[in-house]
């Protein structure tokens, strides 16, 4: 099984990261959230920076797991796991290296866009606010400094 890591990154505004798939690419013109494949040896936190860095030019400040969807895309066959991860980055100004293009999307606006079927089910929770990343990602920091 692969295993794939994803960045859900929510602004201030609300808006939240997505980026359309080159024409080219496999699923063509589709939207994802950016990251990408978990390499040998990589722990997940590891990826999705070095995946933030060589797609967007971006680092990654902070991040927490929200989710994980387990998925088989019928032209591959291939058994994927798909690890989301509400995530804060440091970095403003964002270098789109390998998207058609990119987009900051308010939560009920991503129902919108052709987003790739494993995306889905974390979407419609994103977009009905059953999901709120930024939030999940502040009170991960907060609990965390009242550890013993």
């Amino acid at each position: 099984m692969m295993t794939v890591v994803a960045a859900i990154i929510e602004r201030a505004d609300r808006r939240i990261l997505i980026g359309q798939r080159r024409a080219a690419d496999t699923s063509p013109l589709k939207w994802e959230f950016p990251g990408g494949k978990l390499e040998p040896g990589e722990t997940p936190e590891h990826a999705l920076a070095r995946e933030l860095n060589e797609e967007l030019g971006i680092t990654l400040q902070s991040c927490v797991e929200i989710g994980r969807v387990k998925h088989q895309y019928a032209n591959s066959g291939n058994d994927l796991e798909i690890r989301f991860f509400a995530a804060e980055i440091c970095d403003t100004t964002l270098e789109p290296k390998c998207f058609e293009q990119i987009a900051w999307a308010l939560p009920k606006e991503l129902g919108d866009y052709n987003f790739l079927e494993a995306n889905r089910p974390l979407i419609a929770q994103i977009a009905t606010g059953r999901v709120r990343p930024a939030e999940i990602l502040q009170n991960a920091r907060h609990s965390a400094r009242f550890e013993p």
